[in-house]
C-alpha cells in the first residue's frame, strides 16, 4: 500500500477585520519579541557545554522550531487572506460573519458565528465557513431548514435568528 495521500482541500481565504489583527498582531509577537528571546536562551544553553545532554538547548531549539514554524505560515497566510468587512446588503440571509441561532429538531437552540477557517473558536462558538455545518446554512434564511451531516450523522436544524451585529455573540 502506497503512502501517496490526495492533498486536503484549500481552506476558504476569508477573514474578518478583527480575526486579520490578531494574526498580525500574533505575528508580530513571535518574530519581535518570543524569538529574540528564545534566540537568547538558546545561545545561553549552547555555551553551557555538551549540548547532547542538555535539556535546556535541546527545549529551547524545540520551541524555536515551533516558533518558526508559526511565522512562517503567518507570513504566507497573512497575504492571501481577504478581508470582509462590509455587512452585506441582504442581512435577513446567512452569509460569512453572521450570527445564527439554530433550533434543532428537539427544540434546543444553539447560536454560531460564521467565520473563516484562521478564527474558528469553539468556546465562543464561531465556526469555520468550510464546515459542514455552515456550508449548510449559507443562503438561507429565517425558518428556513437545513440539514448537514455531522460527525454524530445528519441533523435537521431551523434558522431562527440572523444577525450581523457584533455585540450579539450571545445569538
Amino acid at each position: 500500500m502506497s503512502r501517496w495521500r490526495p492533498p486536503q482541500p484549500g481552506s476558504t481565504a476569508v477573514i474578518t477585520r478583527a480575526g486579520f489583527e490578531v494574526l498580525r498582531a500574533e505575528l508580530d509577537e513571535l518574530w519581535h519579541r518570543r524569538r529574540p528571546e528564545i534566540v537568547k536562551a538558546l545561545a545561553a544553553a549552547a555555551a553551557e557545554g555538551d549540548r547532547s545532554e542538555n535539556a535546556e538547548y535541546t527545549y529551547r531549539k524545540k520551541q524555536l522550531s515551533e516558533i518558526d514554524r508559526r511565522v512562517r505560515y503567518l507570513s504566507k497566510r497573512l497575504p492571501v487572506l481577504r478581508v470582509i468587512e462590509q455587512t452585506p446588503t441582504r442581512t435577513d440571509t446567512v452569509y460569512f460573519g453572521a450570527w445564527v441561532q439554530l433550533e434543532d429538531e428537539e427544540g434546543a437552540r444553539h447560536g454560531y458565528r460564521i467565520v473563516g477557517p484562521d478564527e474558528i473558536d469553539p468556546a465562543r462558538c464561531w465556526i469555520s465557513i468550510d464546515s459542514p455545518l455552515a456550508r449548510a446554512l449559507l443562503g438561507k434564511h429565517i425558518d428556513d431548514g437545513a440539514e448537514a451531516i455531522l460527525p454524530g450523522g445528519a441533523r435537521r436544524f431551523a434558522v431562527r435568528m440572523i444577525s450581523y451585529a457584533p455585540k450579539s455573540e450571545s445569538a
